[in-house]
């Protein structure tokens, strides 16, 4: 049997890792941005595995640039590299704000919306039509050679 002290330490547990999480996703770009003197975003090879593998994008590739171009205030150009990268950041901080609020009032908020299948699906939805209209553009506006030389078979 669960005791209820464990369930309810388990529970600020998540949300601990959730704000850590939201956390590091705020914090990697930042680096990177005071890091990024010599655009080396631009020409660096992507350290997503998909990417390396197939020389595809995959859905989230870009979001880190976006990142990076939107706390240097470059709006258009975060973007260009991920339409979700600004929705991104506010995420994060809602999560960050709404957990924390959480983890004090012990109330919970936002819980029909974060753990909703519906909001769930039509975000998944959302996000591969638009990954999708991404590899079209991708495969139109690169050969097979430029696709390979993205990837470790080069």
């Amino acid at each position: 049997m669960i005791s209820t002290s464990y369930t309810i330490n388990k529970k600020n547990k998540l949300k601990i890792y959730g704000i850590a999480g939201a956390l590091l996703t705020l914090a990697i770009p930042f680096f990177l941005m005071l890091h990024n003197d010599h655009n080396h975003l631009e020409t660096d090879q992507s350290l997503c595995p998909f990417k390396m593998l197939t020389g595809f994008p995959c859905p989230g590739c870009g979001i880190t640039k976006s990142l990076v171009y939107l706390y240097e205030g470059n709006l258009a150009k975060s973007f260009y590299y991920h339409l979700f990268g600004p929705f991104a950041f506010v995420f994060c901080f809602v999560v960050i704000i709404t957990l924390t609020a959480e983890l004090i009032t012990k109330n919970e908020y936002f819980n029909s919306i974060f753990y909703s299948r519906k909001v769930a699906y039509f975000l998944g939805i959302i996000l591969m039509t638009y990954h999708l209209g991404r590899l079209v553009y991708f495969v139109k506006d690169h050969t097979v050679d430029e696709i390979i030389k993205e990837s470790i078979w080069r």
